[in-house]
């Protein structure tokens, strides 16, 4: 045998994401669903009959606000290094 071959370490297996990043993750997507929840709703019973609170403001400025903070915070999560050492 060769001694260059014995002193070869092998690469180590480790995940991408470490426990920070899955947090923000996991808050993101809460983000995303609560916002996707108050858009929900609004409709009319009769369709004859028009139901104004489809334009209210939990609807039209919001839920979509809380849908792009949660988009934010998964671009964080996934830019985010914890291994990063500060000088």
């Amino acid at each position: 045998m060769n001694k260059k071959n014995k002193n070869v370490q092998k690469p180590t297996k480790e995940f991408v994401f470490q426990k920070k990043n899955y947090l923000f993750l996991f808050i993101g997507i809460i983000f995303i669903a609560l916002g996707f929840i108050l858009m929900s709703g609004g409709g009319s019973d009769d369709p004859e009959v028009f139901n104004p609170d489809i334009y209210n403001f939990r609807r039209i400025r919001l839920a979509p606000t809380l849908v792009l903070i949660g988009l934010g915070i998964q671009v964080y999560a996934i830019l985010l290094n914890p291994n990063k050492k500060k000088d």
